[in-house]
C-alpha cells in the first residue's frame, strides 16, 4: 500500500516522512549529533504540516556505537560509519517504499551513502544534487584527513569503483551512481585530489565564482536541464548547510567564507519543488555544539527549516497550489520510482 497521498478533506495531501541520524563519526568535532534535534526544536514538523503535507515522524534512528573501531588505511571509525550507513540506507528505502517523499535530518555528511544508497534501491534511476562548500568526493587515498564526510560520493560512483578499497563496515554497499547523474552547487573548498576526479570525471559542478558569473537562475537551469532533459526521474537532494555563508550557517564543522546568500539556497530548493521530482532530501552538518552562543545555533537551525520548507513546497508568493494541480502532482509522483 503506497501511502505517499492522504485524504484530507477535499483534496489529497501528499504525505512527507521526517527521519533523524544523529551520528557524527564521519567527522572528529562531537555536536553534530544532535543536529536532528536542534531542526526539529526550530520547529520543522509544524512548518511542514502548515504546508499541508501528512506529516510522518520516523523519530531518530539509535545507532551501536562500537567500543574498539580503529582506523583503516588512515581512514576514521569506518565500522561505526559503515554501520550506520547500512542501518540508515534500510530506512530509507522503506519509507520511500512505502510512498513517502523524505527528509533525513543529520548527522554529518557521511551519512549520505546510505541516504542515496538506501533511496536508489527504490530509484535506481535517481539523479543527485549535491549543495556544498565541499565536494565530498576523497577516496581513502586522496583524503588529506581520513574523515569520512568528506568521502561518501567516492561510495557512490561507478566510475571510481576501482579507486576504492574494501574498507571494514562498507562490504554492504556497492557503488550505483554514473558521474553524468551528479551535479554540485556552492563548491569552494576542494582539496587537490577531488579537483582531479571532477575533471577526469567531468562531473557537472558549479562553484561560487560560478554562481558570481552565472547567476543562480542560470545555475539551476544548467543543473535541472543537465540531470532531467533526457528523461524525469526522482531527485535527491544533499543539502549540507555549510553551502551557505557563515553569516547565516555558523553553526557548522566546517565553515568556509564566501557561500551562498539566503537569497540563493531558497532559490535552489524553489526550482528543485517546481520540478515536482523532489523524493529525497539529506539536511546535514548542524552542529549546536559550534554555535559561539545560543542565536548562532538558532540561526543555522531556523534556516535549516527554511531550506527543508522551501525544497517541499513554501513559496515567498504565499500562493497555495489549487486543488487540481495538487491532484495531477500526486498522480505524476505515483509513478515515479515504477
Amino acid at each position: 500500500h503506497s501511502e505517499r497521498s492522504h485524504f484530507h478533506g477535499s483534496y489529497w495531501a501528499q504525505s512527507v516522512a521526517v527521519l533523524g541520524a544523529p551520528f557524527s563519526r564521519g567527522q572528529k568535532r562531537r555536536g553534530v549529533e544532535h543536529g536532528p534535534k536542534v531542526i526539529r526544536d526550530a520547529g520543522l514538523i509544524e512548518r511542514l504540516s502548515s504546508l499541508d503535507y501528512s506529516v510522518h515522524d520516523f523519530g531518530d534512528l539509535n545507532f551501536h556505537h562500537l567500543e574498539k573501531d580503529e582506523p583503516y588505511m588512515d581512514v576514521k571509525f569506518p565500522r561505526s560509519v559503515g554501520g550506520a550507513n547500512k542501518m540508515l540506507s534500510g530506512a530509507v528505502s522503506r519509507a520511500i517504499g512505502a510512498g513517502h517523499t523524505l527528509v533525513m535530518l543529520g548527522g554529518d555528511h557521511s551519512l549520505a551513502v546510505g541516504s542515496v544508497g538506501g533511496h536508489a534501491q527504490q530509484c535506481p534511476d535517481l539523479c543527485v544534487i549535491w549543495v556544498d562548500a565541499h565536494a565530498d568526493i576523497n577516496t581513502p587515498m586522496t583524503s588529506p584527513s581520513g574523515n569520512l564526510h568528506g568521502q561518501p560520493v567516492a561510495f557512490m560512483l561507478k566510475e571510481l569503483q576501482d579507486k576504492m578499497p574494501d574498507i571494514p563496515g562498507f562490504s554492504w554497499t556497492k557503488p550505483f551512481l554514473s558521474s553524468r547523474d551528479l551535479v554540485y552547487i556552492g563548491l569552494r573548498d576542494v582539496d587537490p585530489g577531488e579537483y582531479h576526479i571532477l575533471k577526469d570525471l567531468g562531473i557537472q559542478y558549479f562553484t561560487m565564482r560560478d554562481i558570481d558569473r552565472l547567476g543562480i537562475q542560470r545555475v539551476m537551469e544548467v543543473t535541472l536541464d543537465h540531470l532531467l532533459a533526457r528523461k524525469q526521474r526522482p531527485i535527491h537532494l544533499s543539502f549540507d548547510i555549510d553551502a551557505f555563508d557563515p553569516s547565516l550557517a555558523p553553526a557548522t564543522g566546517t565553515p568556509v567564507n564566501g557561500g551562498l546568500t539566503y537569497r540563493e539556497g531558497i532559490y535552489i530548493t524553489e526550482e528543485i519543488h517546481n520540478t515536482g521530482l523532489l523524493s529525497v532530501m539529506d539536511l546535514v552538518e548542524v552542529n549546536p555544539v559550534l554555535g559561539a552562543n545560543p542565536e548562532a545555533v538558532e540561526t543555522t537551525a531556523s534556516l535549516a527549516v527554511d531550506v527543508i520548507a522551501s525544497s517541499l513546497g513554501q513559496t515567498r508568493e504565499g500562493a497555495h497550489a489549487s486543488i487540481d494541480s495538487i491532484n495531477s502532482a500526486k498522480n505524476d509522483t505515483e509513478q515515479l520510482c515504477l
